[in-house]
């Protein structure tokens, strides 16, 4: 009979994401990772598996809570372009930690297949999500009806990868907020 796990698998998650994250797939030891999880080799294989089935469930897991806290901010304001900058105004917020949907993107592109199944599955939530905002502030007279919401939407995330490469790369807060800003501007 198998023994029960003795750690709690979504915090030891998180703790591989914070490797991950700083360290890019290639760059994190096994070792690493069961230091940073506080777990054995043998715990770590028996819940995730090998090394590349953890940094997907890492991916997967990180892109849900960014995607979650994306969605969160989006509902803020009584127009849909409060929710557009308030999405951008909290990327400002974090470009300077790092973010491992960005990071997986540069240490892979679309050479895994699995990683592209995540990363089409959360950005076309988030890009729906974009998308109804978007509408809602065409409406409301706020963006320009003349864009098309979907390209819009796509160029807002494409927005989010460029802010937090430059926070991650050392750009000051005034300097981030000017990017969210230029992305605001082009859209009226």
């Amino acid at each position: 009979m198998a023994r029960p796990r003795e750690f709690d698998t979504d915090a030891a998650l998180d703790d591989a994401i914070d490797v991950f994250s700083e360290h890019g797939f290639e760059g994190s030891s096994a070792q690493m990772l069961v230091d940073a999880m506080g777990i054995g080799r043998q715990s770590l294989y028996a819940a995730f598996g090998d090394k590349w089935q953890l940094y997907c469930a890492a991916v997967r897991r990180y892109g849900l809570g960014e995607c979650a806290a994306h969605f969160d901010a989006l509902r803020r304001g009584a127009r849909g372009i409060d929710g557009i900058e308030a999405m951008l105004h909290r990327v400002v917020e974090t470009a300077d930690q790092p973010c491992l949907g960005i990071s997986s993107t540069y240490e892979f592109g679309a050479s895994r297949p699995e990683l592209g199944e995540i990363r089409a599955l959360l950005g076309k939530s988030l890009c729906g999500a974009i998308t109804a905002r978007v509408h809602d502030a065409q409406r409301e007279g706020d963006i320009t009806p003349s864009l098309d919401a979907e390209a819009t939407a796509e160029f807002l995330i494409a927005n989010i990868a460029g802010i937090r490469v430059a926070g991650r790369g050392g750009a000051d807060r005034a300097a981030l907020a000017s990017l969210a800003d230029m992305a605001l501007r082009a859209l009226r």
